[in-house]
């Protein structure tokens, strides 16, 4: 506000030279002048933004349920609502980063019944690592509270990011513990195909494809880059791929051992 008020003295003077006859000085206003209404609409703009954005984030939260509220019950075990609104924030991030309001009335179907199979599929594969003897050592869970705790610069602003997120220092180790103990489980229990040199050219020649489209559609056309310049990106994103398949698979398997009760 302050940079605003600023910049609107500095117009007022100007317009005071030019009533004096400078033409020089007068340039000078007209300058400053341009600048003043390109400040004011920023503002706006930045304004607008804004609202919207506070609107957006209003909806949002209304998909919330209370935080005790038991949403799914995977063999004994309670899933809270805490939970829940953790994952659905995940869920309703994913839908606006394809550029879809999670918000509308079938997106919001989708959002929710994404977020609570997600939920049960954690918490099964989460319970097969632990009856597969699968363990988080103190070390280890330390070790990930250190790099975790690097990701911010003070010790301050790690605490108010515990805060904003509803976490204790304690609950923060649990979770990372948990953590631990499903990467362990996936990397030795989930076993996934190789990643083949023609998986990598198909992809890579629909990618290709997509691309020629777009621009016979009417859409400026990047330069592909060469197969070999990306294609460790395309193995990654195509292991990344397979490991997700192999772990929706999994669930599967297991839902038919399971006794799943959602209460949403």
């Amino acid at each position: 506000m302050k940079k605003l008020m600023y910049t609107l003295l500095i117009g007022l003077i100007a317009a005071a030279l030019t009533a004096c006859g400078s033409n020089g000085d007068a340039k000078q206003s007209k300058s400053d002048d341009q600048k003043t209404v390109q400040t004011e609409k920023q503002k706006e703009a930045q304004e607008k933004q804004e609202k919207q954005a506070k609107e957006m984030q209003k909806k949002l939260d209304k998909q919330k349920v209370d935080e005790k509220k038991t949403v799914a019950v995977v063999n004994g075990k309670k899933v809270s609502g805490e939970e829940y609104n953790a994952a659905l924030s995940s869920s309703q991030a994913q839908y606006q980063q394809m550029g879809q309001d999670p918000t509308s009335k079938e997106a919001a179907k989708q959002v929710k019944q994404q977020t609570i199979d997600n939920l049960v599929g954690q918490t099964l594969l989460l319970q097969e690592a632990e009856n597969k003897g699968y363990k988080a050592t103190d070390e280890e869970v330390n070790k990930k509270l250190k790099e975790t705790k690097k990701q911010f610069k003070t010790d301050k602003q790690f605490k108010a990011a515990l805060k904003d997120a509803g976490l204790t220092q304690s609950q923060l180790k649990s979770e990372l513990a948990d953590s631990i103990k499903y990467q362990q489980y996936v990397d030795k229990d989930i076993q996934t195909p190789e990643v083949t040199d023609k998986e990598i050219q198909d992809y890579y020649d629909q990618f290709a494809k997509q691309s020629q489209s777009q621009a016979s559609g009417g859409k400026e056309q990047s330069q592909m880059p060469k197969l070999e310049d990306v294609k460790p990106q395309i193995k990654q994103q195509l292991e990344q791929q397979k490991k997700q398949e192999a772990l929706e698979k999994k669930v599967e398997e297991l839902k038919k051992n399971a006794k799943v009760e959602v209460k949403l």
